[in-house]
């Protein structure tokens, strides 16, 4: 047997995502009280709410806090699959089954040849660092459905838009896994895979597509990355408020929409250079989609108007995937992107009150955590260019001898 570029099982990865897992789950079931408010809450009183409506056949459009594409409700209701336990419980066990799917797709890649454990331990360490709301929210479902889809995508591109587009109908973003897609297999299949979605569910549940406009009225969130105007303005006068908000904790009062209406603009202009780079790259190499996904992933994320904790799950997941093969350009944004999650950690939800209050310690937080995700960002999309994009030549003149021409001797 040729055993040429296979390895042993990553036994000591598994030990430490074992323990590592095991201190987030006696976090999220008040075993142990993590420092900072109940990260717990969203689940036990949010999600258990949007539970009960679901389970009637409705969505609950009246609720300003539903802000989710009608295939959240498969995340939301997953619970029931554990009748044997509370809803909470269900669905932090279902939260760290879809981690330890992440790690064992992870870690089947990397024991390829060709390939490496990176993104394995960058997993591991990233979820850790980011403490137990990774397990108080459904995001590391849905990253577990792109990095199935990323992983998948090179050899079967109608996996990777069928997957696409499910997770784009959980939570939106994942659509920007076909950022770098070469195949049109992909995109055919991702189009009839969200029509026929958005179709059921809009013909057997009414509200079905509320969330579009609670995602519209939203303001700037105080992590955000135009919070931080904000934040400094309040320290010279400004006299705006920060309150709870359409589900999260956002500035309110004077010039905050000039703000939003940045953000947004900001993003156009990300999407605009997306598109750009698709027009100039010739050839995409299959590596390429990983890191596309990647890089259109922090865009999104550093000009959006909300930076939730759990934004960093989806970063943690696809950087992972990127440093799976071996030479990536991504290990920098990837190692950003872990640097951000202890500073994450700390501003939520440790110390959210100093965020919200704009006391020093929370700004510093704040600029420290979107400086690396915007860092991240930069160089990401700067080693995707130079990797992608062909250099074009200077034009030479009409009449001016080549090199070699000029080099022979008279």
């Amino acid at each position: 047997m040729d055993m040429q570029g296979t390895r042993r099982f990553p036994f000591g990865l598994l030990a430490v995502w074992g323990l590592t897992r095991a201190l987030l789950l006696l976090f999220v079931l008040r075993v142990f009280v993590f420092p900072g408010p109940d990260v717990t809450t969203d689940v036990s009183v949010i999600y258990h709410g949007w539970y009960e409506t679901l389970r009637g056949g409705a969505f609950p459009h009246d609720d300003v806090t539903w802000q989710y594409p009608p295939a959240a409700a498969l995340a939301i209701l997953s619970p029931a699959l554990l009748p044997f336990l509370d809803y909470a419980q269900a669905f932090y066990v279902l939260a760290l089954l879809a981690d330890l799917a992440v790690l064992c797709l992870l870690g089947y890649a990397g024991t390829r040849p060709g390939r490496t454990l990176r993104g394995a331990w960058l997993w591991t360490a990233g979820v850790a660092l980011l403490g137990p709301t990774v397990l108080a929210r459904y995001d590391v479902m849905v990253t577990a459905v792109a990095v199935a889809a990323l992983l998948a995508g090179v050899a079967r591109p109608r996996v990777l838009g069928a997957l696409a587009a499910l997770g784009a109908l959980v939570k939106v973003w994942p659509a920007l896994l076909l950022a770098g897609a070469a195949s049109r297999r992909a995109w055919v299949s991702a189009a009839a895979t969200a029509g026929g979605l958005a179709l059921l569910f809009g013909l057997t549940a009414p509200g079905a597509f509320s969330f579009v406009t609670a995602q519209r009225d939203r303001g700037t969130e105080v992590e955000s990355m135009g919070s931080l105007v904000l934040h400094v303005a309040r320290h010279h006068g400004w006299q705006g408020q920060v309150l709870l908000n359409y589900g999260s904790v956002e500035f309110l009062g004077p010039y905050v929409d000039w703000i939003s209406a940045a953000a947004l603009a900001l993003t156009v202009i990300a999407f605009g250079w997306l598109l750009l780079w698709r027009l100039r790259v010739r050839g995409l190499r299959p590596e390429a989609l990983a890191d596309a996904a990647f890089v259109a992933v922090l865009l999104f994320t550093v000009t959006s108007r909300v930076i939730s904790p759990q934004y960093l799950v989806w970063l943690v997941g696809l950087a992972a995937v990127c440093l799976r093969r071996r030479g990536s350009r991504m290990v920098l944004p990837a190692c950003l992107v872990l640097a951000a999650c202890p500073a994450t950690v700390l501003e939520f939800p440790v110390y959210f009150a100093d965020v919200v209050g704009s006391d020093r310690l929370g700004v510093t937080l704040l600029f420290v955590r979107n400086g690396l995700l915007l860092l991240a960002a930069v160089t990401a999309a700067r080693a995707l260019w130079r990797t992608t994009v062909p250099v074009t030549p200077p034009a030479v003149p009409p009449g001016t001898p080549r090199a070699e021409e000029s080099l022979t001797p008279s």
